[in-house]
């Protein structure tokens, strides 16, 4: 049975360099499931979207961050890529708003190398997660408990290790999304 996310909006935040199939994928998903999705990045138009290093298609943007009210959603996607969360992690303003889904208990789902944000907004520590395996050392010196599974949820915080567990990660983010909030804050 289908879980409907009828009425829940899911911010995408992403840039240049994200991994397409870690975007598009979810979207899609999240779409068929019901959802309202939104692609919000640093800049209006378009992103460019990557398969692995090769150049994919050019991902349109909904709103630009400058824009964006994390108050207005009710659960944020982190995907992949390598050039895509190393670019976000420096910008404070997405710092910020990935934050404000943690304070608000609101699910977060990360895939691949989006959970470095997830260590920049200092959201990393205490949590149990899994990510792409060239990232696991980051994790664990932010104080992350690290697994290697192809899905791991820990209240509300969905992640995954590459495209390979899309099929996993989406239903779980599906799951965490129907829930609704959590309770799970800001890591000290």
């Amino acid at each position: 049975m289908t879980q409907s996310l009828t009425g829940k909006r899911v911010a995408v935040l992403a840039t240049d360099g994200v991994e397409q199939i870690e975007l598009l994928d979810p979207v899609k998903a999240l779409k068929a499931a019901g959802a309202t999705v939104e692609v919000i990045s640093l800049k209006t138009g378009t992103i460019q979207g990557f398969n692995h290093l090769t150049p994919g298609d050019a991902i349109p943007v909904d709103k630009a961050l400058s824009d964006a009210d994390a108050g207005d959603y009710q659960a944020l996607l982190l995907p992949g890529g390598v050039a895509n969360p190393d670019q976000l992690r420096v910008e404070e303003p997405a710092l910020d708003f990935i934050r404000a889904f943690f304070e608000a208990g609101k699910p977060v789902a990360a895939i691949c190398h989006a959970p470095w944000l997830l260590i920049e907004a200092g959201v990393a520590k205490g949590r149990r997660l899994t990510s792409f395996k060239t990232i696991r050392t980051d994790l664990r010196n932010a104080g992350a408990e690290v697994v290697d599974e192809e899905v791991v949820v820990d209240n509300g915080l969905v992640t995954s290790r590459s495209p390979d567990d899309l099929p996993a990660f989406n239903a779980k983010m599906i799951e965490e999304i129907a829930e609704g909030r959590h309770g799970h804050g800001v890591s000290a």
